[in-house]
Formats: structure tokens, sequence, C-alpha cells
């Protein structure tokens, strides 16, 4: 795929094509495969830009079409960021039991992924829905391998993430309770050195996207469940509830506990 200079490029030429947005990106690997990714924490207004792009695999002259979701990469689930979506989705429900066949989801890991995978069970399905764990099985799916590393390559870019950082935090947020360098090299086919080389390539190391990791993980049992600070320090892989606050603090900048009462009030 190549990818569109502006939305009107995109608008202009969608097949073959992908256009980045913040924190998101829309394609139309061809006329029977369209899609979208999304990651870090989309904020309901970057899913708000997407919407009308999307919404060109809806055109009457766009043929029954398969359709790829990659949210992989998602650190954080804003709920009036999946309102856009769900809002979207029953708009154009008929049009969607029309015009899309069947949709892969590639969800994340842990808390986030089980509930990104209940999306359509709330919001419904138009089309077969199939939850992967990771892009190559969806790709396979779909019938088209050669999209995955295409796909891994402009998110990467975009994102200004490396590929090996890519794999890296994919592997971390999966495999906190059984961390070590030497685990997480191979898990990303590189030597400990290389990738420690990988890391300082790209100004961070191996400590910093484990303290980032394990972050992530809090954030989510933060605002998905009730769990006490101390159990969720724990279920972290933190030594203590003082050192998990404290590293939290370091990170977002404000304890724990506020941090979890100001996304309380933002649901309200």
């Amino acid at each position: 795929m190549r990818a569109a200079a502006d939305a009107r490029a995109y608008r202009a030429e969608p097949d073959g094509s992908y256009l980045v947005l913040q924190r998101s990106l829309v394609f139309c690997a061809r006329p029977s495969l369209w899609g979208f990714a999304l990651w870090g924490t989309p904020t309901a207004r970057d899913l708000e830009r997407i919407v009308p792009l999307l919404a060109l695999e809806l055109a009457p002259d766009v043929p029954p079409h398969a359709s790829l979701v990659d949210v992989r990469h998602l650190e954080a689930g804003d709920p009036r960021a999946f309102a856009v979506l769900t809002r979207y989705l029953r708009t154009n429900f008929d049009r969607f039991r029309s015009q899309v066949t069947r949709l892969a989801l590639v969800r994340p890991p842990g808390l986030l992924g089980a509930t990104v995978a209940g999306f359509y069970q709330v919001a419904g399905a138009p089309y077969a829905v199939r939850v992967f764990d990771d892009l190559p099985a969806a790709s396979a799916w779909l019938r088209s391998p050669a999209l995955g590393p295409v796909l891994d390559g402009a998110i990467a870019e975009a994102s200004s993430i490396s590929p090996v950082l890519v794999q890296l935090r994919r592997w971390l947020d999966a495999h906190l309770e059984e961390i070590s360098l030497d685990r997480a090299a191979k898990a990303v086919s590189r030597a400990p050195r290389s990738l420690q080389r990988d890391l300082g390539a790209a100004r961070t190391t191996f400590q910093r996207e484990v303290d980032a990791a394990r972050i992530r993980l809090a954030r989510r049992l933060l605002t998905e469940s009730d769990s006490a600070l101390t159990e969720i320090a724990y279920d972290i892989g933190c030594a203590s509830p003082q050192h998990f606050s404290s590293l939290f603090r370091r990170i977002v900048g404000e304890a724990p506990s506020a941090w979890r009462a100001r996304q309380g009030r933002r649901r309200d």
C-alpha cells in the first residue's frame, strides 16, 4: 500500500492506499479489504476525524468486502471514543450488513483486550466477527498474509516507534509476570545486546519499557476493576504498594488513587 498525502488524496483514490491521522490509520488494501488501526489512547475527537473516511467503504459503488480492525497497540480505552464508533456502527447498521461480509478484530493483550473483544457484543454486529491476538493470524483469515508487514511498518512509522519496539511492548504487555531481558530478546528475535542497542537508538531502555508496561496495566486495572491499590501493585509486578505509588507518580504525574478518581468523574 502507498501512503496518501492527505484526506483529499485518500478520498479521491483509496484503493491500495492508507492515510495516517492522529493515533489512527485508515486503509483500503484493495476493494475487497478495508480497515483501520488505532494506537495509544485515541480521543473522541480522533475518532470523529476518521469516521468520514471509514464511511468511504459504504459507498454504493464499493463491492461487498471484508474488514480489518487493528487495535493491538491501544494503551487505554476512552469510553467517549468508543461511543463515537458505536454511534457510527448503529447509524449505518443496515449498510454494513449489505456491504461488509466479515470482520477481523486484532485486540490488545490483557483486560483491555477483553473489553475490546466485547465491543461488538455490546454494540451489535451486522456481520461475522472473529477476534485475534495477532495480526498474522487475522491477515491469513482474511486471505491477505502480506498485509501484516505493510501495516506494521506503516503504524511504526506513523507512531515513530521502531518495529522491534512495537514487538517488545506487545510481549511485555502479555508477559509481565516473567520479565527478563533474555526472554524479551528471544521473543523479538534479537540477541540481548542487540536489543539494548535498538532500545538505545530509540532513546529508551529495557527498564523504562518494563516500567511503562506496568503502568499501562495499572491504568487498565484502575479503570476497569475495583481492585485495591495494594492488589494492583502486586498484579503489575511491583515489590510493594509504595513502589507502585512512586512509579505511578513518576510516569503519570499523580498518585494512582487521584488518577482513578479523576477517571471515574470523567465517566459520570
